[in-house]
């Protein structure tokens, strides 16, 4: 077991990693279905719309135009697919542990920085943390390591090989957080590992796995 040598700090990804945005997608889709009375195998087809968050809001909307006829803005999609997240009660003790260990958190997302917000503050994990930097705002989006250092700088920390990046995506957050020298933590959501790319230093099966391979550090003294 190392030594922590004064720097502690985890970056969390949000989105399928603090939060469980998939759920939410589906609890989305299925009363979107519901409320325009359209058949139930179109909440599979939200779903691939979707791309697991990675299609452009912009895009999606006008896919549902074209195919169902409804018109919504981009605000209130984005409003309705936050009311959506069901908060994970276990979240805000797992962080408030670490921080209590000496650990700083930081949660590093790409994404609107208004919906981001929206997501930390209506599952209460903004008070949980000690800072947020999301794309839209920093100018840069993960795997780019701007994103990075700015999770550090705003919680007065510096990347360090000691430091740990947490998320679900191999691209964005794994080889992101290897090329910024950061310990990395894979969320496998039940998903195997390209075993062409250069694998993450842990696997976790959930977030409390995350949180405790973590935990298993000895922080530096409690701020």
């Amino acid at each position: 077991m190392r030594t922590i040598s004064g720097v502690a700090l985890a970056v969390f990804d949000l989105d399928n990693t603090l939060i469980d945005r998939a759920a939410a997608l589906r609890r989305w889709a299925a009363a979107y279905v519901a409320e325009h009375g359209l058949p139930p195998a179109e909440t599979a087809w939200l779903e691939r719309a979707d791309g697991d968050g990675y299609t452009p809001r912009a895009r999606l909307l006008a896919a549902i135009r074209e195919r169902h006829g409804v018109h919504m803005t981009v605000e209130a999609l984005r409003a309705e697919l936050v009311a959506s997240i069901e908060p994970d009660p276990r979240l805000p003790g797992l962080l408030d542990d670490l921080r209590s260990a000496g650990w700083r958190v930081a949660v590093a997302t790409n994404g609107a920085t208004a919906q981001q917000h929206a997501k930390l503050r209506h599952t209460g994990l903004a008070a949980h943390v000690d800072a947020v930097a999301v794309s839209e705002e920093v100018g840069a989006a993960k795997p780019d390591l701007r994103m990075f250092t700015t999770a550090a700088e705003r919680c007065g920390e510096r990347l360090t090989g000691e430091s740990w990046m947490v998320g679900d995506c191999p691209v964005r957050d794994i080889a992101g957080g290897r090329s910024a020298g950061l310990r990395t933590i894979w969320l496998s959501r039940a998903r195997a590992w390209d075993p062409a790319q250069p694998p993450p230093v842990a696997v976790a099966g959930d977030i409390t796995a995350a949180f405790a391979l973590i935990a298993a550090e000895p922080g530096p003294a409690p701020r």
